[in-house]
């Protein structure tokens, strides 16, 4: 085939329709910069799923309890912060469960289930809820037998032998794997010290705080080419204010 289209080589054509993509691209982008306050509200299109600030949504009173315990063992408090149960953690997790992550529902859950490698990744047919609801109940059970107590009525250090033995496999729970169920609750439990606080946790941003981290700021430009200097900046919620906090 003749690689010339009059008088014009295939590079030359490729070049030139190149260069009018850009062109036109750039004529039709309109960027703009917004100085000041942004000219839109959060979530003014997508809103987050997120519940009231009040009450529990998903467990009940023994097992809101038993999570309360549990968080507060996997984050005690300290000199850094509160517990995981003042951050909030355990209102973070009954919201999340209450919502479209408890039952998984943008995900497929269809079998057949087989059981998989490390590297698989979860391979569980029980969603969320059923992790929980049926974790808890064998937790107590399994503490009730073993010391004579539920899990949020034994001891911190008890406490912290139980929530040892799930870790590794040594406790062996009902209808549900023990490790997987740790690492379901330790996951969460992160999820919720770490998150915005519209979601239940974080309580006051007290971790944001913790790490210096300054939140879902709009614009950060002007603090680019400022390395290596200290920015004391107050922790902004994605919900725009920062003095957001969520009560149970």
């Amino acid at each position: 085939m003749n690689a010339k289209f009059d008088g014009l080589s295939r590079r030359q054509v490729l070049r030139s329709g190149v260069a009018a993509f850009f062109v036109l691209a750039a004529g039709s982008a309109g960027a703009t910069i917004i100085r000041g306050a942004p000219p839109f509200k959060p979530f003014d299109y997508n809103p987050p799923e997120t519940l009231g600030p009040s009450g529990w949504y998903f467990f009940n009173a023994e097992e809101a309890g038993t999570v309360e315990a549990i968080v507060s063992r996997i984050i005690p408090a300290d000199e850094l912060s509160v517990s995981g149960k003042d951050a909030g953690c355990a209102t973070f997790i009954d919201r999340q469960l209450a919502g479209s992550y408890g039952t998984f529902e943008r995900l497929y859950m269809r079998g057949p289930f087989m059981a998989g490698t490390p590297e698989h990744g979860d391979q569980s047919e029980l969603v969320p809820q059923q992790r929980y609801r049926i974790g808890i109940a064998a937790l107590n059970a399994h503490c009730r037998s073993a010391m004579g107590k539920a899990f949020a009525e034994l001891g911190e250090t008890d406490q912290d032998k139980v929530l040892k033995g799930l870790e590794s496999g040594e406790i062996k729970l009902d209808a549900i794997d023990s490790k997987m169920f740790f690492g379901q609750l330790l996951t969460n439990t992160m999820e919720g010290f770490f998150a915005d606080p519209i979601y239940g946790g974080n309580r006051d941003m007290v971790s944001w705080k913790m790490i210096g981290f300054p939140g879902a700021r709009y614009d950060y430009r002007e603090y680019v080419e400022r390395h290596n200097e200290k920015i004391d900046l107050p922790p902004l919620s994605i919900a725009g204010r920062p003095e957001w906090t969520a009560r149970n």
